[in-house]
């Protein structure tokens, strides 16, 4: 059974977007993100160049497209184009994509939502279960920088259910047109400048960006009573807020012994969480740090656990919690 992630204050699931909604949401509350469970059966499609609907306006990678309703019969299966060639990493399956999208039904035309409007990218991991298989099958293996467009049959999107709340019947065909503007990995690391780590009575935090666990050298002295939340590196991506989800790498280690007692590194899965839903260590910590950072957070007992730590995670009751946590993206 896979580890989960013990910074969770309240029992909930990893933050995941809906996919076709008007922008972005937590999991817990949009009812309408695409699930695989009704098509996860079928087998592969095939992938064809087309027909797909033209794009009348806004043709240029980040630009907000204006496709033409459908003209005769969609093909059975994938139909898959790449419009605008990006020469960016090739995303694969389980990655985290970072896109700017526009989707609607191809017999109406009718949108089903987009995210230039809001400017607000939609951020989504590419895996079964999370969204629609049309979705992985059709960017799996595309390059960052790329515009793709596709249509996706029903047995690949909602199948014979359909999804009422979209408007979408179970013989519709949908029509996407994606902008891949990033994508992170269990590779994944901060991007920034160094920052001097000067106090000899806080954790060092190594710097290296290889997307393996950085070192964290716990000193011998007391640890401190207020929490610490200090740049390792400075990124310079936005700032994270209050009632931000963030997409994260992070270590924690005890300030006693120094030993490790959760990494995403360890389970080779990023994490993605609201700062509403951790503990109040990490939603100080992070709250007005910069995307691309990596971030020393030294969590005190009354910030963290207390005498509740979760049972079997190796942490004593009072204990003080350190961590390197690298922000990766906002949500």
């Amino acid at each position: 059974m896979r580890r989960r992630s013990l910074l969770i204050a309240v029992p909930v699931g990893l933050t995941t977007l809906a996919a076709c909604g008007d922008d972005g949401g937590d999991s817990s509350e949009a009812s309408d993100s695409p699930s695989a469970s009704a098509t996860s059966s079928a087998p592969a499609p095939k992938i064809v160049d087309g027909p797909l609907p033209a794009i009348t306006a806004g043709a240029e990678f980040g630009e907000k497209p204006t496709v033409a309703r459908g003209s005769g019969d969609p093909s059975g299966q994938l139909a898959v184009r790449t419009t605008v060639a990006g020469n960016g990493k090739p995303v694969a399956e389980n990655d985290f994509v970072v896109a700017d999208y526009l989707g609607q039904i191809w017999s109406s035309a009718k949108v089903l939502g987009n995210s230039y409007d809001t400017k607000s990218p939609l951020v989504f991991q590419l895996a079964q279960g999370s969204v629609i298989d049309g979705w992985r099958y059709a960017l799996t293996g595309k390059k960052t920088g790329s515009r793709v467009q596709f249509a996706v049959p029903p047995t690949w999107a909602y199948g014979d259910q359909g999804n009422e709340q979209l408007g979408v019947k179970k013989d519709d065909t949908l029509v996407f047109v994606f902008d891949l503007k990033d994508s992170y990995n269990a590779t994944s690391s901060a991007k920034g400048e160094e920052v001097a780590q000067d106090d000899t009575a806080l954790p060092k935090v190594g710097t290296d960006t290889d997307g393996k666990a950085p070192s964290i050298e716990v000193p011998d002295a007391e640890a401190p009573a207020k929490l610490v939340a200090n740049y390792v590196i400075e990124g310079d991506g936005a700032e994270v807020e209050a009632d931000s989800s963030v997409l994260v790498q992070y270590k924690g280690v005890l300030w006693d012994g120094g030993k490790e007692f959760d990494s995403t590194y360890s389970r080779k899965q990023l994490t993605s969480f609201s700062l509403q839903q951790v503990v109040k260590g990490w939603s100080q910590g992070l709250t007005g740090k910069k995307v691309g950072s990596r971030v020393l957070i030294v969590v005190p007992p009354n910030l963290g656990y207390g005498d509740s730590p979760p049972e079997g995670s190796g942490i004593k009751k009072d204990s003080t919690l350190v961590f390197s946590v690298d922000i990766l993206a906002k949500l």
